[in-house]
């Protein structure tokens, strides 16, 4: 700029003002005279922006300290445009941004149509899709399986209720580790009783169609089959026993007869074969279908009530004549009837009550004290077992006329020794007494 000129900054401009001759510039303009106050005030020559010298910072005039385009610029509180003086004038997030706004244009409604924001006053929720949410429950692990089924299993030995062993299962997702069910039943029975065998078929013949169709007993017997060989290590008659298994399947329709006729020719394992010829000989012979419904023998709670009560009955004369109590405990518990224990409580005390001495009333306090503390019987099945000769007192009086002084003789006996608690003490039937002439009866004797 030239000497005679000062630089006015306003709002980010630069005005030159001329403080020289002002006439002889208005006259070359052919303007003519001005008037007087014209003369006094500044006139504005030329305007030009500022220039940047660096990103954010501008040059003020004749050296002056650079200015904050920040500061320079007012901008408005809410404005959405770029404030570091180095954007393209555009609103942030493309206009999505911002708090309480809906968003980009357009996104409300999605690309079927319809709003899915239920928020959205346009939001109808009788348009919308109906989601369903599916419980997937996973498939148990083989270790979860015999944790779960090594308990049920002895249980079911114990009670033979299948019932209880399918709620057992009911928590299980099994998947495809049926087939491992059917080996792991099989296996099991080997190593324990012809009894068990036999509640065995039953419980797969009870959990066939419910749990197991016939591909998974089917892949369950190729698995037990494949096993054999290490199997007869430990236990010799194992080809034997599968075979009657097998056998017992196809009589129970749980599997098909082809089955066995499907290994002919192709079998090289000698115990595999030996168990095959086993239940096709079985299922061949002259009404095998009917035979194998006791194929494993009558034993346990299949024999009849009468049968045991008869041996029962023997085993405590047996008992009476010998006084061998180990021998008695162990035909005993050869009978396998844990739920008809009571019964020998019974048949006990009335054997008791008919010989009526004191050596035998003596003898079978020690034996049901023997089977009380080796828990042989419970007490349960103690108490059940006199409670049946305390209702019964008045048909047994028929055949021993002092029942009622016996029974509490031998309760009292069996109370002393630890057999029974005092609770059954307590409920020992007393005989009412009879009245006598002086009572005013007419010289009849009456019962009470």
């Amino acid at each position: 700029m030239s000497e005679n000129t000062d630089a006015v900054v306003q709002d980010g401009v630069v005005d030159e003002v001329v403080n020289g001759n002002i006439e002889e510039s208005v006259e070359a303009d052919g303007l003519g005279e001005l008037p007087d106050d014209v003369y006094s005030r500044p006139v504005r020559k030329a305007k030009r922006h500022i220039g940047r010298t660096s990103p954010g910072k501008e040059v003020g005039p004749s050296g002056a300290a650079p200015l904050d385009a920040k500061k320079a610029v007012p901008l408005s509180k809410n404005s959405r445009k770029s404030r570091d003086g180095r954007g393209r004038g555009l609103p942030k997030k493309g206009g999505a941004g911002g708090k309480g706004v809906w968003g980009k244009l357009g996104e409300e409604v999605d690309e079927d149509g319809k709003c899915h924001d239920s928020q959205d006053p346009n939001y109808d929720s009788e348009s919308q899709d109906e989601y369903t949410m599916e419980e997937i429950e996973p498939v148990v692990s083989e270790e979860e399986l015999l944790k779960v089924l090594e308990p049920a299993v002895l249980e079911y030995y114990e009670n033979n209720n299948t019932e209880e062993f399918l709620k057992t299962l009911e928590d299980l997702n099994l998947g495809d580790k049926r087939p491992r069910l059917v080996e792991f039943l099989i296996s099991k029975a080997i190593d324990h009783k012809a009894l068990h065998c036999e509640m065995t078929s039953v419980l797969l013949s009870d959990l066939y169609s419910r749990v197991l169709h016939h591909e998974d007993i089917m892949s369950g017997f190729d698995d037990i089959l494949d096993k054999l060989s290490d199997l007869v290590l430990d236990a010799p008659h194992a080809s034997e026993v599968i075979g009657k298994f097998l056998a017992r399947a196809v009589a129970d329709d749980c599997l098909p007869p082809k089955y066995i006729q499907a290994y002919k020719g192709r079998v090289t394992c000698s115990n595999k074969l030996d168990a095959l010829t086993k239940a096709d000989a079985l299922l061949n012979q002259k009404h095998g279908i009917v035979r194998l419904d006791n194929i494993w023998g009558i034993g346990g709670g299949i024999r009849p009530v009468k049968s045991l009560i008869k041996q029962m009955i023997m085993l405590l004369k047996e008992y009476l004549s010998s006084g061998d109590i180990p021998e008695a405990t162990l035909c005993f518990t050869t009978l396998e009837v844990p739920h008809f224990h009571h019964e020998l409580v019974y048949e006990a005390v009335y054997l008791v009550l008919e010989r009526n001495t004191d050596r035998e009333n003596d003898m079978m306090v020690k034996l049901l004290k023997s089977l009380a503390s080796a828990v042989i019987i419970t007490p349960d099945q103690m108490k059940q077992g006199f409670n049946r000769i305390f209702d019964n007192i008045s048909d047994i009086c028929l055949d021993v006329p002092n029942a009622y002084s016996l029974v509490e003789k031998f309760a009292t006996l069996c109370h002393k020794e630890g057999v029974i608690p005092d609770s059954i003490l307590k409920d020992v039937p007393q005989r009412g007494r009879k009245r006598f002439v002086s009572e005013g009866d007419g010289g009849r004797l009456k019962d009470l």
